[in-house]
């Protein structure tokens, strides 16, 4: 590579797994934390969600039952770079700094994962990979819409994530799992078009697997993933900012990262909004356990 590279060692890094699977060097996945928190309003911590996570991973054995076998084997290894710098960082200004580290990796012909603090850490993460994939359909799982212009006068609060992000993608976006909005949010949507479908959690909780199909045919052959960890309903997932009741259940969660890779592409994706409840492990294992079986049906040999 043409520049030195901070990376994780094995006793630190995503699965603890040793170096000769966690060479950012030579592993097709790359694993970029981004521990920024700026504008939370309700719940905070979420900075320290992408250490928990990591360290949580430490306890996630390498053999998936459901899948049968070890993913990052299949993937050809799994690298975890050290935090990305955020010192006196505003939004945009982090948004161009990720923009320009992810769009690095992506030159390598790697697969990178960011994981962030509040949802509007990852946005620059997102820009890289609207410019490199074309038609690429953004899927984000959510309890809210995020699609605000601004809130509380900061157009990159975290309530406005994916609203910053329409402003450079003009492909789909597919919204899942959301029950919560401010009055604005639906008629944006309205006036976005086909540009973006949003499905409600009440609705997925009563078609249940049906929906797939839906979904599915709204997709174009490339797609990245953005998962707010309060997609999950506070009983599998309480360790957020702002829960939500009445959200998506593990088992429908991961039936859809399976149907959707054994159809579409996942080029990418990022998970931020998990802040951590000292003594409470469950929420950062789950969520750990989530990134790695994603990484497995992804890059599957059976697809």
């Amino acid at each position: 590579m043409s520049r030195k590279v901070k990376f994780m060692s094995e006793k630190e890094n995503f699965l603890a797994l040793p170096s000769e699977h966690s060479h950012p060097d030579t592993a097709k996945v790359i694993i970029l934390p981004v521990p920024f928190e700026k504008t939370s309003t309700f719940g905070k911590g979420s900075k320290r969600g992408p250490e928990a996570i990591i360290n949580a991973s430490h306890e996630v054995e390498l053999y998936d039952t459901v899948l049968g076998f070890e993913p990052f084997q299949t993937c050809g290894g799994i690298a975890t770079l050290t935090p990305l710098k955020i010192k006196g960082c505003s939004g945009e200004k982090l948004a161009k700094a990720l923009e320009t580290e992810v769009n690095y990796w992506l030159e390598q012909g790697k697969f990178v994962i960011t994981i962030g603090g509040e949802h509007s850490s990852i946005v620059g993460a997102v820009y890289a990979y609207t410019e490199k994939y074309k038609p690429l359909t953004i899927i984000q799982l959510d309890a809210h819409s995020d699609l605000r212009s601004s809130y509380l006068n900061e157009k990159w609060n975290h309530a406005c994530a994916m609203s910053r992000i329409l402003d450079r993608h003009d492909g789909k976006l597919i919204q899942i799992g959301i029950r919560s909005e401010a009055p604005e949010e639906p008629a944006i949507v309205e006036t976005l078009g086909k540009r973006v479908s949003t499905l409600y959690a009440h609705t997925i909780h009563k078609e249940g697997e049906k929906i797939f199909a839906k979904i599915l045919s709204e997709l174009s052959e490339y797609v990245y993933i953005t998962f707010d960890c309060d997609a999950f309903d506070p009983s599998i997932i309480p360790s957020t900012g702002t829960p939500e009741p009445g959200g998506l259940s593990w088992e429908w969660v991961n039936y859809f990262f399976e149907i959707l890779s054994r159809n579409k592409k996942i080029v990418g994706f990022d998970v931020s909004e998990l802040s951590p409840i000292p003594n409470l492990h469950h929420p950062q294992f789950t969520i750990a356990k989530m990134i790695y079986r994603l990484i497995g049906y992804t890059f599957s040999q059976a697809k």
